[in-house]
C-alpha cells in the first residue's frame, strides 16, 4: 500500500481532473447536437446541419489538439490554460445564436445573386469555419489536460475514455433538455455546465500548480517526434471511414426508425460509449493478433448492419411506444446493439496504436488530431459525393473497407488481407437499399417498388399498391401524396381555394411540387403562369415519369425550380398573385421553419398587390396547442387572415395588405373569377362543388389566441409535436371540438365574406352543410354514433354539392346492406342509389361495370367503366385491359 502523501494528492486530483474532463465531454457533445439542430433550421435540410456541424466540430478537434501539444509543452499553467479554453468555448456558444441571425440576415441579402447550390455552399463554409472555433478550443483541452493528468498514474486510454463517457451522456442531454426548455435555453444550460467546469479548473490550477520555468516545463515534457506520415494517414483514414459510417447511419436510421436529430445524438451516445469502455479496454489487448482481429471484426459488424436493417425497420413498423421517452429508450438500445460492437473497436485502436507507436501521451495527441481531421473529411465525403452518388449502403461499405484495409495497414499479418475479398463480396447483397416492402412489411408488404431515388436532402421512394395506385414516399415513412382518387381531389383542392379566393389570377406560385397533383387543380385557369419550388430532385422526377396520368400532364405547363422554398422567396424577384404552401410534416426538423413568422414575412414580399398567401396544415399532424401556435404566428404577420377548413385540412389565408373591408376575401371576388371562364371550365375551378360551397368551408377570420409563436430562431412545435404523437395529444376530435367552438355564426361570416341578400340563402345552405358535417364527424369519431348517423343527412340536405358529406353518406349507405336488402334493393339497385348521392363514386361505378359486363349490357359496361378509368386511370384492371388489348 503506498501510504506517500505526495501519491495519495496526486491520485486524488487526477480522479478530480477525469471528472471534469468528463463534464467538458458531455458539454461538448451537448452542444454539437444543439448547434446540428440550429443548423438543421436553418439550412431547412437535417443531413447538412449534421454534416456542418460534424465536420466543423470534428476539424476543430484535429487542429485544436496539434495546437494544444504545443501549448502543452510550452505553458506553465497546462489546467489555466484548458480553464479558459472552457470558459471561452461557453461564452461563444451564448454569442452563436446571435451572430448567425446576422450572418442570416446578411444570407438572405445574398441569395438574389446565387443559386441554391452556391448558397448552400456558402453557408456550410461560413458556419463550418465559424464553429470550428470554439470546437478548436475543445480540441486544445485533449493535450492540456493529458499534462495536468501525467503525474497522477491516469492513463491516455483513461483520460480519452473518460471523456468520451462523458460525451456520450451529453449527446442523450438535449433529448430531455429541448422538449422542457427549447432550443436557445437548452444550449444556455449547456453553456453553464462548461462555466462550471471552467470555474472548477481554474480554481484547481491556482491551488496545485506550481509557476515553473519554460524551460523546466520543457525539460519534462521534452518535445517528442512525431509519428511518420504514414501512420498519420494511416489513422487519418480511420477517422474518415468511422465518420462515413457515422453519417450514413444517420441517415438510414433516420428512415427507418427515428427523426434525424434524434438519430444523430443516439448515434453519437453509442460511438461515444464504445469508445470510452473501448479505450479502457485496450490496457487487457496487448498481444499482436488484435491488431489483425479487431478490423476485421469491425468491417464485419458494419457491413452486418446493412443486414439487420429491415428487421430493425419491421420491428419499429410493428411495435407500439407508449411515449416518445419510452420510443429513444428502446430505439436506442436497438441502435446499440448493431453499432455498438464497430465503435468498441474504434475506441481500442487510439490507446492500442499509441503505445505501438511508444510514447502513449505524445503520440496519443498526435494520433487523435489526425483522426480528427481524418474524420472530418469523411463526414464532407459521406454528405455531399458518396450519399448522393453512390447511394447510403455502399457508403457504409466504403466506410467499413477503409477501416479494414487501413486497420489492417497496422498489422502484421499477410494472410489477413484475403479477409478484403471475403467482406467485398459479402457486402455486395445489401450494397443497394432495400425495398419498401421489405422494410415496411405490414404497411406495404403486398406493393412494389417503382422508384428510388437518394441525393444529399432526401431519399424518395414510389411505390405501387396491388391496385395500381401510386404512393410518394419521403425519406421512407412520411407519405406525401398519393394517386388513388380522394387524394387526388385533396391535393388538387389545395390550389383549387386559393385560386378561387383572388378575383382574377395570372400568376401562380407553389412552395412544394409533390406529386404535381396539387398544381393539376390550377388547369381550368386560362392564361395561368404556374411556378413551382421543389427541394427535392427525386420528387421532380417522380411527378414527370410517373405520375403523368394523374397530373393531367401539368409539368408541361408549368416552369419547375429545384430550389429550396425559403432561398427562392428571398432570391426571387418576381411576385405571384396567389403562392400556395403545401401540405410537410411540420414536426420534422427544417420544415417547421416553413411555419415561422420569417418564412410568412417571405411570403408575403412576393406578393403582388392584392396577392393571396394560403398555406395549408393537415389538422391530424397536430395538437391543438401547436395548431394554436402556428395560427398566432400567421395573424402577426397577416393580421385580418382567415381560415377556412375543407374536410381535416385547414387552409390559413392572408392578403398582401390590409384591406378596408377586413380580410379583403369576398364573395363577390369568387364569383368575378369564376364568370371569367366557361362554364366547363368553372365547374372544374370548384371540383363539380360549385362556388358557395367553398365559400361554405369559411372558418372565420384567425382570433387573437395569446399564443406562442413560431420563430427560426425559437422554434417551438417540433419540440411539442413528437411528444404529442405518443402521449394521444394528436387527438383529430380535439382539434375538430376546438375549431367548432371558435367558428363564427352564419350572419357574421355572411357580413365578413360581404355576401349578398340574394345570395344569403345558398350560402346559407353551404355554411349549415359544413357545420352539420363537422359535427357528425366529431360525434363519429367520439364514439356517438347515432348523432353522428343523424346528423350527415341533414348536413347532405343543406348542401348536397358538397363532395365531403355526399362520399360520407353514400359509404354508409354502401355499407349497410342489410339496410337495403331489407327495403327490397337489390345489388345493382343500391349502387344505382349510391351514384345518385354521389355520380364519381368509383366503388359504385366499379360494380355496376361488372355487373353491366356479367349481363352482357357491353356498352353500359363501357359507360361505366369509362367514368371510372376517368377518375382513377392508374387502376390495376385498367393496365390488365391495356396489356390484353396490345
Amino acid at each position: 500500500m503506498d501510504n506517500n502523501p505526495t501519491t495519495a494528492v496526486s491520485r486524488k486530483l487526477g480522479i478530480i481532473l477525469i471528472s471534469l474532463y468528463l463534464i467538458s465531454g458531455a458539454a461538448s457533445l451537448g452542444y454539437e447536437i444543439l448547434w446540428a439542430r440550429m443548423l438543421s433550421l436553418q439550412f431547412g435540410v437535417s443531413i447538412f446541419g449534421v454534416v456542418a456541424t460534424v465536420t466543423a466540430y470534428m476539424a476543430g478537434l484535429g487542429v485544436g489538439s496539434l495546437l494544444g501539444a504545443y501549448w502543452s509543452q510550452t505553458t506553465k499553467h497546462p489546467l489555466r490554460l484548458f480553464a479558459i479554453l472552457e470558459l471561452g468555448v461557453a461564452a461563444a456558444a451564448l454569442a452563436i445564436p446571435s451572430l448567425f441571425q446576422m450572418m442570416d440576415a446578411q444570407f438572405s441579402l445574398l441569395a438574389s445573386s446565387t443559386g441554391l447550390t452556391g448558397w448552400l455552399v456558402l453557408q456550410i463554409t461560413v458556419v463550418t469555419f465559424v464553429l470550428m472555433i470554439p470546437a478548436l478550443a475543445m480540441g486544445a483541452g485533449f493535450p492540456l489536460i493529458l499534462a495536468a493528468v501525467q503525474n497522477t498514474r491516469v492513463t491516455l486510454g483513461g483520460i480519452y475514455g473518460i471523456n468520451a463517457l462523458g460525451g456520450a451522456l451529453g449527446a442523450l442531454l438535449p433529448l430531455w433538455l429541448l422538449p422542457n426548455l427549447g432550443w436557445l435555453f437548452s444550449l444556455r444550460a449547456i453553456a453553464l455546465l462548461g462555466v462550471v467546469v471552467g470555474g472548477i479548473a481554474l480554481w484547481l490550477s491556482w491551488r496545485s500548480e506550481s509557476s515553473r520555468a519554460i524551460s523546466e516545463i520543457r525539460d519534462m515534457h521534452p518535445a517528442i517526434e512525431r509519428p511518420h506520415w504514414k501512420w498519420l494517414l494511416a489513422y487519418a483514414g480511420i477517422g474518415a471511414g468511422a465518420l462515413m459510417l457515422e453519417i450514413g447511419w444517420t441517415r438510414l436510421f433516420g428512415m427507418v426508425m427515428l427523426r434525424t436529430e434524434y438519430v444523430l445524438a443516439i448515434i453519437l451516445a453509442v460511438f461515444l460509449l464504445g469508445i470510452g469502455f473501448g479505450s479502457m479496454l485496450a490496457r487487457y489487448l496487448v498481444k499482436d493478433f488484435w491488431l489483425t482481429l479487431l478490423p476485421v471484426l469491425a468491417s464485419s459488424f458494419a457491413i452486418a448492419s446493412l443486414y439487420w436493417v429491415p428487421e430493425l425497420s419491421a420491428w419499429v413498423e410493428a411495435t407500439h411506444f407508449n411515449s416518445l421517452s419510452s420510443s429513444l429508450l428502446l430505439q436506442a438500445c436497438a441502435i446499440a446493439s448493431i453499432t455498438l460492437p464497430v465503435t468498441l473497436i474504434l475506441g481500442i485502436w487510439l490507446p492500442l496504436f499509441a503505445a505501438r507507436l511508444g510514447n502513449r501521451y505524445q503520440n496519443g495527441v498526435w494520433l487523435y488530431g489526425a483522426n480528427s481531421l481524418g474524420a472530418a473529411a469523411g463526414t464532407l465525403l459521406a454528405g455531399f459525393v458518396l450519399i448522393p452518388v453512390v447511394g447510403t449502403p455502399l457508403t457504409i461499405i466504403l466506410g467499413a473497407m477503409l477501416l479494414l484495409i487501413l486497420g489492417l495497414w497496422w498489422s502484421n499479418s499477410r494472410p489477413a488481407w484475403v479477409m478484403v475479398l471475403v467482406l467485398g463480396f459479402v457486402a455486395i447483397p445489401v450494397s443497394e437499399m432495400a425495398t419498401v416492402p421489405e422494410l415496411l412489411p405490414k404497411a406495404y408488404g403486398n406493393s412494389r417498388n417503382l422508384f428510388l431515388h437518394e441525393d444529399a436532402i432526401s431519399i424518395t421512394h414510389v411505390i405501387e399498391k396491388p391496385n395500381g395506385q401510386r404512393q410518394l414516399l419521403a425519406d421512407l415513412k412520411r407519405m406525401d401524396a398519393s394517386s388513388d382518387p380522394t387524394a387526388i381531389v385533396v391535393q388538387k383542392n389545395q390550389a383549387r381555394l386559393p385560386l378561387l379566393l383572388h378575383a382574377e389570377p395570372k400568376k401562380v406560385l407553389f412552395l412544394g411540387l409533390g406529386t404535381g397533383i396539387t398544381a393539376a387543380g390550377s388547369l381550368p385557369y386560362p392564361g395561368l403562369k404556374r411556378t413551382a419550388v421543389e427541394l427535392s430532385s427525386g420528387a421532380i422526377i417522380a411527378a414527370r415519369d410517373l405520375f403523368r396520368e394523374v397530373n393531367n400532364n401539368v409539368m408541361d405547363s408549368m416552369h419547375i425550380v429545384r430550389d429550396d422554398a425559403r432561398h427562392f422567396l428571398m432570391s426571387d424577384t418576381g411576385f405571384y398573385d396567389v403562392i400556395i404552401g403545401d401540405l410537410f410534416h411540420p414536426d420534422l426538423v427544417g420544415r417547421s421553419a416553413l411555419l415561422s413568422r420569417q418564412q410568412f414575412r417571405r411570403a408575403q414580399t412576393r406578393l403582388a398587390d392584392d396577392g393571396v398567401f394560403v398555406q395549408w396544415l393537415a389538422l391530424n399532424q397536430f395538437d391543438v396547442a401547436s395548431l394554436k401556435i402556428v395560427l398566432q404566428t400567421f395573424r402577426e404577420v397577416f393580421p385580418d387572415a382567415v381560415m377556412f377548413v375543407d374536410a381535416f385540412r385547414l387552409a390559413m389565408v392572408g392578403k398582401k395588405e390590409h384591406g378596408k373591408n377586413g380580410s379583403g376575401i369576398s364573395s363577390e371576388h369568387v364569383i368575378h373569377n369564376l364568370n371569367r371562364m366557361s362554364v366547363t371550365d368553372a365547374g372544374s375551378a370548384t371540383g363539380g362543388e360549385g362556388p358557395w360551397t367553398w365559400l361554405g368551408r369559411y372558418w372565420g377570420v384567425i382570433p387573437d389566441l395569446h399564443s406562442k409563436t413560431q420563430d427560426e430562431w425559437a422554434p417551438v412545435i417540433e419540440y411539442q409535436l413528437p411528444g404529442a404523437r405518443y402521449n394521444g395529444d394528436l387527438d383529430i376530435s380535439r382539434i375538430l371540438s376546438w375549431l367548432l367552438s371558435i367558428r363564427p355564426q352564419l350572419e357574421l361570416a355572411a357580413e365578413e365574406l360581404q355576401v349578398t341578400k340574394k345570395d344569403y340563402p345558398r350560402f346559407e345552405g353551404a355554411y349549415a352543410g359544413t357545420e352539420l358535417a363537422h359535427r357528425s364527424w366529431l360525434a363519429l369519431l367520439q364514439g356517438r354514433v347515432a348523432e353522428g348517423q343523424r346528423l350527415l343527412p341533414l348536413a347532405y340536405q343543406a348542401n348536397p354539392n358538397d363532395r365531403w358529406i355526399g362520399f360520407a353518406l353514400a359509404d354508409g349507405v354502401l355499407a349497410d346492406r342489410a339496410a337495403a336488402k331489407a327495403r327490397g334493393l337489390d345489388e345493382r339497385q343500391l349502387l344505382e342509389s349510391v351514384l345518385r348521392i354521389r355520380p364519381d363514386h368509383t366503388e359504385a361505378l366499379r360494380g355496376l361495370w361488372h355487373l353491366a359486363e356479367g349481363a352482357g349490357e357491353m356498352s353500359q359496361a363501357k359507360l361505366y367503366r369509362g367514368r371510372l378509368e376517368a377518375l382513377s386511370p392508374l387502376d390495376s384492371e385498367f393496365r390488365v385491359a391495356r396489356k390484353e388489348i396490345h
